[in-house]
């Protein structure tokens, strides 16, 4: 039988899974709807998943929210999810699945899936920041992804330039820099019928409509200053912009566009800090598949 294995994304809204060969080669592919009132549920259609290809795989990688522990199996918080807090899934298939089981953060799992088929491919250092509800990523050192000594570095979110409390989470990265959270207050002012139309969004920003543009801008700005930070302390030669809203060109042309101001109106910053190539992600609904299977045969040829 040709070597076959089960990724999965376990997302806030759904649960993606392919059957991939260990090329990187997607057979087949799927989704559910993620289970959000408790482990119990979320396991059940987990399970199911698992049965429809346990006869037909030699392993299982998975993608999911939170930190992932050191053993790659135990998830920590769980993110959007937080009841898979303490969740070891390789001991929790383990009655229904005997072969290996590897988890892998989901941003992390991105940078993979740059580093290994996309456009991170021969880059020796450089970094993926993912746009979402959040900002994830990872960081690539010598040709590595950078996990830390916790296991939580390429934690973007938690970047901020503001630590008095009790405004640091409102000031956060990960709230000031949310795709998500950029698309509603657009639509919101907008008075779309749904706030949440990135496509109707998008259409407002690419013709330059006010509020719209204004408001788009200073978010760029923001993901430029947020990449100009990472930049001052890991060096790399290359940025990739992931996550749903990088599929719009505009998005990764105005980062750039904001950090090349960046430098122009700092020059000790613009003669100190060599500038990065910002490009947007190979990968972008898929990212997570890749990435969770690069994780899983990185981690099973150790």
């Amino acid at each position: 039988m040709a070597t076959r294995y089960l990724s999965v994304d376990i997302g806030g809204s759904s649960i993606k899974y392919a059957l991939m060969d260990g090329a990187g080669l997607i057979l087949e592919k799927g989704a559910e709807e993620t289970p959000t009132n408790g482990l119990a549920p979320f396991m059940a259609v987990l399970s199911e998943i698992v049965a429809r290809y346990q006869d037909r795989i030699n392993g299982i990688a998975v993608a999911a929210p939170g930190k992932i522990g050191a053993d790659h199996s135990t998830i920590h918080f769980g993110g959007a999810l937080p009841f898979l807090d303490g969740l070891d899934l390789r001991q929790a298939l383990a009655n229904q699945f005997d072969g290996p089981v590897v988890v892998e953060n989901d941003g992390k799992a991105a940078a993979l899936a740059e580093l290994w088929l996309g456009n991170l491919k021969g880059i020796e250092n450089g970094a993926a920041v993912v746009l979402g509800t959040g900002i994830g990523g990872g960081v690539i050192l010598g040709g590595r992804l950078l996990y830390g000594s916790h296991q939580q570095a390429g934690e973007f979110s938690f970047m901020s330039s503001h630590y008095d409390e009790p405004q640091f989470i409102k000031a956060a990265a990960g709230s000031t820099g949310s795709a998500v959270r950029l698309v509603r207050t657009i639509g919101t002012m907008a008075q779309l019928a749904d706030p949440g139309d990135g496509h109707a969004v998008f259409e407002l920003i690419s013709s330059k409509k006010e509020p719209a543009w204004t408001i788009f801008k200073q978010y760029a700005q923001r993901i430029a200053a947020l990449i100009l930070s990472i930049q001052a302390v890991v060096d790399v030669d290359r940025y990739v912009i992931g996550g749903g809203i990088s599929a719009q060109p505009i998005v990764v042309k105005q980062i750039n566009q904001a950090y090349s101001d960046l430098l122009s109106e700092n020059e000790i910053i613009e003669k100190t800090l060599t500038r990065p190539e910002i490009v947007t992600a190979k990968f972008q609904n898929d990212a997570n598949l890749y990435g969770a299977l690069y994780s899983y045969l990185l981690f099973m040829d150790k």
